[in-house]
């Protein structure tokens, strides 16, 4: 449920989650959806009953599984790591209780030798639980959604009233323009083309309009992958280099 990551903006993952629900278009081809029916079809249990056959390939059922054994796992990890929170699930989807995202918050608040990286498509839930009782603000938390096309631009303004040390937005899958989004209140925007044997494409000009906004608005710019059916082959530049800028952890209100 826990361990070292090939992604490339993070160095580990951390699934105190498994299971899920597809919330967008970019959930379309989801490579934690085609990980978990593997998982499942090899009997693991943590992912018992959270996918399903659908035509030719497995879907999200709804179902989660709430993974008490792996909470210790940051415990363990003595040097400094970016984890990626449920890099299998999403922690603000409705079936997790509030209840359950506290027991998450007291493990990273108990280990601040590590940055926690929590990615959701649904940042209004986000907002609403993290204004309750017993969720401080930690400087260690780094808070943010996914945002596939301009359909879904109103998910950064929702992700703008959370209460975190570092806003992000991850436009990966990036499978339509975003115009110029506005990025005020947002410290970091990860850029990324879908990849797989059905992955969608990505137009240039988006990535463009996404990396001129960072710079006007002064937020850190990580450019991903091209993606596609074959993305070693299309590999990680833009504009000639590659991009790996991170932001920096601050007191940051609401927006």
């Amino acid at each position: 449920m826990a361990g070292l990551s090939d992604i490339e903006w993070t160095d580990a993952t951390w699934n105190p989650v498994t299971g899920c629900s597809m919330a967008s278009p970019g959930c379309t081809n989801c490579y934690a959806m085609r990980m978990a029916a593997r998982l499942e079809a090899m009997r693991q249990e943590n992912y018992r009953g959270t996918t399903r056959k659908s035509g030719p390939r497995y879907v999200w059922t709804g179902h989660v599984n709430l993974i008490e054994s792996a909470l210790d796992a940051p415990y363990r990890w003595k040097q400094p790591r970016r984890i990626f929170v449920n890099s299998m699930s999403d922690l603000f989807q409705e079936p997790v209780p509030a209840a359950f995202i506290r027991q998450v918050w007291k493990v990273m608040g108990d280990t601040p030798q590590h940055t926690y990286q929590i990615l959701t498509k649904r940042p209004a839930r986000m907002a609403k639980v993290l204004r309750q009782k017993g969720f401080p603000v930690l400087a260690n938390a780094w808070l943010g959604t996914s945002v596939e096309s301009s359909s879904y631009l109103h998910r950064l303004d929702a992700l703008r009233t959370v209460p975190a040390a570092v806003r992000f937005v991850s436009f990966e899958p990036l499978i339509g323009s975003v115009g110029k989004p506005d990025l005020i209140g947002i410290d970091w925007a990860i850029v990324g083309g879908e990849s797989g044997p059905r992955s969608r494409p990505i137009d240039q000009k988006w990535v463009e309009d996404i990396h001129s906004a960072c710079q006007r608005q002064g937020a850190s710019f990580f450019f991903k992958q091209w993606g596609g059916k074959n993305k070693k082959r299309t590999g990680r530049e833009f504009r000639g280099k590659t991009w790996d800028e991170y932001p920096e952890a601050r007191a940051s209100t609401p927006a």
